[in-house]
């Protein structure tokens, strides 16, 4: 049986309830799972801060200083496991996106709303770009019409806005959180593209 390594990158709240539970969404015993921290110390915002957790991770954090340590955490594990998948959700989507030109088996990016800013990355490895029907800020079917076209891209839109898959957040919908998993799990278990 393959050994798997599934890591997790949460959105600007830090590794929240939401997130944990994630993870033990996709763990069993071929599979350990990892939440990955942004935060050095492991800060969590309550989703009333959000607009202080958004500046928080734009200003601390940001979408290129995390980039070094995680591909280092992903080609160790590619060492050690059989299979590695990244899911993402949010900016850890995005950060997801800009690492799918690493070796390993699968990434997921969830509502990653900025990936259009690095439509210039072009996906090596299967890669599955979850997003909602609408978003505030940008029109989601530019982006999907300009993703789905790259070769290991497949994309799934799901009626509805960011963050309807976190039953904690006020966009949550349940019908779209259980088609999302749906759609991962088939993507988690079809043979390599």
């Amino acid at each position: 049986m393959k050994r798997k390594k599934i890591f997790i990158l949460h959105e600007i709240y830090g590794v929240n309830d939401f997130i944990k539970d994630q993870g033990q969404t996709y763990s069993d015993s071929n599979t350990s799972v990892e939440c990955i921290s942004l935060y050095s110390n492991g800060k969590v915002f309550s989703y009333s801060q959000e607009k202080e957790a958004y500046q928080y991770f734009t200003q601390e954090i940001g979408f290129d200083r995390p980039l070094e340590r995680l591909t280092l955490l992903l080609l160790e594990a590619k060492v050690q496991y059989d299979e590695v998948v990244l899911i993402g959700f949010s900016v850890g989507a995005t950060l997801a996106w800009r690492l799918s030109n690493l070796p390993i088996h699968r990434i997921i990016c969830i509502y990653g709303s900025r990936i259009r800013q690095y439509l210039d990355v072009h996906p090596t490895c299967p890669t599955l770009v979850i997003l909602p029907s609408n978003e505030k800020s940008f029109d989601v079917n530019e982006l999907k019409k300009a993703i789905e076209r790259l070769p290991f891209v497949q994309t799934a839109q799901l009626s509805g806005k960011h963050g309807f898959m976190d039953y904690n957040n006020s966009n949550y919908c349940e019908n779209n959180y259980l088609q999302a998993q749906s759609v991962i799990h088939h993507f988690l278990h079809k043979e390599q593209l």
